[in-house]
């Protein structure tokens, strides 16, 4: 691991502090752990975003597909 500063507002600062998770485990693996959750969302977010633009456009699929729009079967329930 390497060490970081980060700036934080006081009233910011005692907040998490006071915070029985912090209390429990340390600042810096609380810290450490929601950077890790922002990271996921942020790469969750690409991913929804990169489905979007992929099924977003009205292309088909080519000539090499065609026909076969009709030819896939749902299992009975």
């Amino acid at each position: 691991m390497k060490a970081v500063q980060v700036l934080l507002e006081e009233a910011l600062l005692s907040e998490l502090d006071a915070t029985e998770e912090v209390n429990r485990e340390g600042r810096s693996a609380v810290v450490r752990r929601a950077v890790a959750e922002y990271l996921l969302r942020q790469r969750r977010q690409q991913v929804r975003e990169q489905y979007r633009n992929a099924y977003a456009s009205e292309r088909d699929l080519g000539p090499e597909f065609a026909g076969w729009e009709e030819e896939g079967t749902w299992p009975d329930e």
